[in-house]
């Protein structure tokens, strides 16, 4: 039987590391064993509130550092010194649809949702949390779908 990856199992399917207060983490109580034992990453509530907070990173890595690119994303989110950057890179603008250095806008829900859900696939072994899932999370970081 295969594992489930951590990050589908800590409800944060970024492999966001734990330090920060995040919305939506989980307390003590409510996490298993194995979750409380975690030493490195964040664990949430429900895979929603991980997805926030991609979202929420994804955000700040565009107004605050200006990083405006899949290329300046991914080597901000996976830095070379620990991941295979640049397949980490490729992996993700074939998904999202542009090129690695062409700008995107991560305020943009289409953008957004294919940036994550790639952000989500690479992360964890090519999982994907069904659509709706997703959606939910974005609108928790107020990236919503238009009408």
């Amino acid at each position: 039987m295969p594992t489930v990856p951590r990050g589908i199992r800590n409800n944060n399917p970024g492999n966001i590391d734990a330090g920060q207060a995040w919305i939506g983490r989980a307390e003590r109580a409510e996490m298993t064993q194995e979750q409380k034992a975690e030493k490195r990453f964040a664990i949430f509530k429900a895979p929603e509130w991980g997805i926030r907070a991609i979202a929420k990173l994804l955000q700040s890595y565009q107004t605050k550092h200006k990083l405006r690119t899949v290329r300046g994303i991914v080597n901000r989110w996976a830095p070379p010194v620990e991941n295979n950057t640049s397949a980490y890179v490729a992996a993700v603008a074939k998904a999202v649809g542009v090129g690695p250095d062409e700008p995107v806008d991560v305020t943009d829900y289409d953008t957004a949702a294919r940036l994550v859900d790639a952000i989500i696939a690479h992360e964890n072994a090519g999982y994907r949390y069904p659509s709706e899932v997703v959606r939910r999370g974005l609108a928790l970081a107020g990236v919503e779908e238009r009408k």
